[in-house]
């Protein structure tokens, strides 16, 4: 499958620069009138290299995937662009004097990326409510995912959404995966740690691991191992649940799941949901933290109350969080929703892996007021 993404990317980004050499080609920058040139082999030339060197200054300056993300946006405005502007002169019976179709395209990526830009790097708070017959009481929980420490903001950076979240006052504070990955620095690791012991709780943080945490890459390739995160973690009052089971205060359970993809790395199947519930106490409220939002279906049936998920950065850019949605390639992209009296939350991420835009979303964290009786 990788294979064939990775092929039908190449063919789109050698799509895409075939197109943005013609319509530079074809633009009033670089016409005969202009350039004072009439060698079409040179014209060609001055523009194939003209694009590439943009593209290579995009590359060095934001990353190659964010370069790809600027360039593909572009060719989708410049072609429906081309689209308006063509149908506008054919009402008209006549051409504009200008090439407004390129002029509108240029200034529709960069405001609308812009935007996109702001969404990924602004962090708000996102609110939700939910309730239960159960005679629990109440509890406040702050959650996050997909920090990807290093990507949007360093670990000082963490540090300033830590004390955001710490504004909130929460009971606890549930971390749901992704919260470093292979490009993040050991000293940026470390910072985001003790950014987590300052959290002041009343019942701790809890922690069950995304598929980036472990990495993807040999150690060689990280400046820190497992063993440094889970030690960090633990060193700032982190507890780290991987298929275990948390009792809080006499009324409530957190539950977490190994990460889905573990399995593929030769750690073994996780435990069935029903396994993992098996003798909790029924009346008493049931947490999970299940990184990838995949398992509603057990989950629901086994009865757990509520289930806290990321890994799907909300869909990141429009439409994939439509076509994910249509597809079903997860149980949900983002948001709240109830299914068998099972409550469920997919965060959008506090921050993104590599790319540094969000356009069919915003970067978050939520708070949770449970409600019981």
């Amino acid at each position: 499958m990788w294979a064939a993404i990775f092929g039908f990317v190449i063919v789109m980004a050698v799509g895409a620069v075939t197109y943005l050499c013609n319509r530079v080609y074809r633009s009033a920058f670089v016409s005969k009138k202009t350039m004072l040139r009439t060698d079409r082999k040179l014209r060609v030339f001055e523009c194939v290299t003209v694009v590439l060197v943009a593209i290579l200054v995009l590359c060095l300056s934001l990353g190659y995937i964010n370069a790809v993300i600027m360039v593909i946006h572009l060719v989708v405005f410049w072609l429906l662009s081309d689209l308006l502007f063509y149908v506008i002169e054919k009402v008209r019976k006549s051409k504009f004097k200008y090439n407004f179709a390129s002029m509108t395209a240029v200034v529709v990526t960069v405001v609308y990326l812009a935007v996109g830009w702001a969404l990924a790097h602004t962090v708000s708070a996102t609110c939700y409510d939910v309730y239960t017959d159960k005679a629990v009481g109440d509890l406040r929980v702050v959650m996050f995912g997909d920090s990807h420490i290093g990507s949007t903001f360093d670990g000082n950076g963490f540090a300033e959404h830590v004390k955001k979240m710490q504004a909130y006052k929460p009971d606890i504070v549930v971390i749901a995966g992704d919260f470093a990955d292979d490009d993040t620095s050991r000293d940026d690791l470390i910072k985001a740690c003790r950014a987590l012991g300052t959290l002041k709780t009343t019942y701790g943080v809890y922690y069950a691991f995304g598929n980036h945490d472990k990495g993807y890459y040999s150690d060689s390739h990280r400046s820190y191992t497992v063993e440094d995160l889970v030690r960090e973690l633990e060193k700032n009052s982190v507890t780290i649940l991987q298929d275990e089971v948390k009792s809080i205060d006499d009324r409530f359970y957190i539950i977490g799941r190994q990460e889905a993809e573990e399995s593929r790395r030769g750690k073994g199947p996780r435990a069935d949901i029903d396994k993992l519930v098996s003798g909790l106490e029924k009346d008493k409220y049931k947490i999970v933290i299940n990184h990838q939002p995949t398992d509603y279906d057990s989950e629901s049936k086994a009865g757990v109350d509520l289930v806290l998920s990321g890994h799907t950065h909300g869909g990141q850019l429009f439409p994939i969080g439509v076509v994910s949605d249509m597809f079903g390639l997860n149980d949900r992209v983002y948001g709240h929703e109830r299914r068998r009296g099972t409550d469920f939350i997919v965060t959008s991420g506090i921050s993104d892996w590599a790319i540094g835009f969000k356009t069919g979303c915003y970067s978050e964290f939520v708070v949770i007021d449970i409600h019981g009786r």
